[in-house]
């Protein structure tokens, strides 16, 4: 740096000031780093934001009874415009008149030009059964119609006349639309527009979102009440003993997680290793053999086993580091080995049994494999419900809407976990 006297700026040894040169060293700094993160937050937001985002849009929009879309050229046409515009003209509870009907009948001569009647129909199936038949059916004769149409159509199918069929097809006319987050929840708007709960027998999301509660509250519960004894053996173990011991509690992670359940399947099954075992020992009779599969039972004892890791991990991380002499301190003082571990031992290891609980309860509610293989009936999870709509059903706005109730839940634990032990003691390892 050159020499400078008092008053005069202070330069670096090729003249420039050494305000400008620091500045311009910070913003290569800072572009360099820029850089390096620049390639991992593309692949977040390309892997990771922008599908959220599309399922999220896609939870309540859904356009497949106002737009056909040709698969392929790409082409949207806009279809049931003249319905559209007899339902923006009349209020709810109006019944359908011969108007109604005749845009109707003009809407399904479109959708059987453009050979579009089942897409038309599955959208308003989504909210009423059977519907797509019946669409396709009336598409095939709507040119052969005549007046008056709402006669011929009732004898096309007296469902026709259903006020509730009419009113899914109102909803339908609107892209956007809540009522996909309505049915996730078992509720559906009637004829009128009001929102009421869906007849009890057709009351299912909502078991199902409360079963998975319930199943991953006691999975993570169990996790943690295994995985505390064997993180603490392996924190106290002198290391060469803790990292051969450590080597079981990974060796699931080499091994494949359908040849792991697939394994409790034949464990468990009635014929089983397990219930053999009980049998030859006389423990039970051959005709009381338990049944541990395709129920609850197989799902909790599968996924406890598959994600005892992720509780075993966090907590070996906080308690690997705790002094054992604060123990001999509380203990040389007078408290009882359970005082030192209550008061002193375990509020250390709280970081670690909550990072261990977030893990294991946010993984188990989007479990997918492990209750479809071992869960049957009685043991499947929102999840599966999920997979349905997109694979079966194809009704990917409800799965999506499934979906985004899901995520929500897991953020508001989060905030929970957040508020209550802090973030920023999070330890996963």
């Amino acid at each position: 740096m050159a020499d400078t006297t008092a008053g005069q700026m202070l330069t670096t040894a090729d003249g420039r000031p050494l305000k400008q040169a620091l500045a311009r060293a910070q913003r290569r700094s800072r572009l360099r780093a820029i850089g390096l993160v620049a390639p991992l937050l593309v692949f977040i937001v390309v892997t990771f934001i922008v599908p959220i985002g599309q399922m999220l849009h896609r939870s309540f929009h859904n356009e497949g009874f106002t737009v056909h879309t040709d698969i392929g050229s790409g082409t949207r046409t806009p279809i049931m415009t003249d319905l559209a515009a007899w339902f923006d003209d009349n209020p709810r509870g109006v019944e359908p008149d011969e108007a109604a009907f005749s845009a109707l009948r003009d809407g399904l001569v479109h959708l059987g030009e453009l050979r579009a009647a089942g897409s038309a129909g599955t959208r308003i199936n989504y909210g009423y059964a059977g519907s797509r038949s019946m669409f396709t059916k009336a598409a095939r004769r709507a040119d052969k119609l005549e007046p008056p149409y709402r006669d011929a159509f009732l004898d096309l199918d007296e469902q026709w006349g259903d006020p509730e069929l009419w009113s899914v097809m109102r909803n339908a006319t609107s892209s956007y639309t809540v009522d996909f987050y309505l049915a996730a929840v078992d509720l559906e708007r009637n004829p009128e527009g009001a929102v009421a709960a869906v007849d009890e027998n057709r009351q299912v999301y909502v078991k199902l979102f409360v079963r998975t509660l319930f199943l991953s509250v006691l999975i993570t519960f169990l996790t943690f009440v295994l995985a505390y004894p064997i993180a603490h053996l392996l924190a106290t173990l002198p290391l060469r003993y803790s990292n051969l011991l450590m080597i079981f509690v990974l060796l699931p992670f080499w091994t494949s997680l359908l040849v792991r359940t697939t394994s409790w399947m034949v464990l468990l099954q009635g014929q089983g290793v397990v219930n053999d075992a009980l049998v030859g020992i006389g423990i039970l009779a051959d005709e009381n053999r338990l049944q541990m599969m395709y129920n609850q039972v197989g799902t909790v004892v599968a996924m406890t086993h598959i994600l005892l890791p992720f509780m075993v991990l966090p907590l070996y991380s906080v308690m690997r580091p705790i002094n054992p002499s604060y123990v001999r301190a509380a203990r040389s003082l007078g408290a009882t080995s359970w005082t030192a571990f209550r008061r002193i031992y375990f509020p250390q290891t709280v970081p670690g049994i909550g990072a261990g609980a977030l893990l294991v309860f946010i993984l188990s509610v989007g479990y997918y494999i492990t209750p479809a293989l071992v869960g049957g009936a009685d043991g499947q999870l929102i999840s599966n419900l999920i997979a349905f709509h997109m694979q079966r059903s194809l009704n990917w706005s409800l799965a999506a809407a499934l979906a985004a109730i899901l995520l929500a839940g897991v953020l508001i634990l989060y905030w929970l976990y957040d508020r209550l032990v802090g973030i920023d003691n999070l330890k996963l390892g």
